[in-house]
This record gives structure tokens, sequence and C-alpha cells, in this order.
């Protein structure tokens, strides 16, 4: 059993930054995979960026990358997601997953029917 809890949302300006942060507790945190999704009022869940247990491996999706920035500490149990130059595209519930899978120490995913456990999600609202 994986328990998460995102923070860090908020209202924010075209061009602005946030970070979000994501704890978890329950299993050896450096052992699995974390990725960051979104959803839209109206839009299907969407892959957002992904952490591998090790840290060595990240992915994100064409639409944040350059952008965004997806970092862990596993001392800390938890996994950071840097925005810089938002968008109001990018206006969403953002949740933080965690991917249990065995190479998932090493490597990421991106669906999310693959990930097993989920957080509550954190509101992101980027004003014009």
């Amino acid at each position: 059993q994986v328990q998460l809890v995102e923070s860090g949302g908020g209202l924010v300006q075209a061009g602005g930054s946030l970070r979000l942060s994501c704890a978890a507790s329950g299993r050896t945190f450096s052992s699995y995979a974390m990725g960051w999704f979104r959803q839209a009022p109206g839009k299907e869940r969407e892959f957002v960026a992904a952490i591998s247990g090790s840290g060595g491996s990240t992915y994100y999706a064409d639409s944040v990358k350059g952008r965004f920035t997806i970092s862990r500490d596993n001392a800390k149990n938890t996994v950071y997601l840097r925005m810089n130059g938002l968008k109001p595209e990018d206006t969403a519930v953002y949740y933080c997953a965690a991917d249990l899978a065995l190479y998932t120490y090493y490597g990421v995913r991106t669906r999310p029917n693959e990930y097993d456990y989920w957080g509550q999600g954190t509101q992101v609202t980027v004003s014009s």
C-alpha cells in the first residue's frame, strides 16, 4: 500500500511558475517510478512526466517538454514537478501516481492504467 499526498497547486498568471510536491509513504520509495498526470474539465486524464525509482530516467509529454521538470528526493520520499512558462492550457487537476512494477527502478511508463496508486489531486489554474 502506498499513500500519496500532493501539494503546491494554485492560481498563477500565464508565464509564471509553480512547483508541485507529492509525498509518499508505505513502501520503499526508491524502488518504484513516479508519474504526474493531469485532467482538465471534460477531458481524459493525460500523462505529463515520469521518473524512475533511481531517478536516472525521466520522460515528458511533448506538450510540457522544455517547460516542466520532474525530480525526486528519495531521502524525503517526495517527487516534484517544477512548472515554468505556464500556459492557460496547462490548467487542470494534477495527480501524482506510483508505478510499482519491478523494473520501474530503471524505467518509466506513461499510461494511467499502468499506475497502481494515486494522490487526491491538486488544482493548477493559469490565467491569461
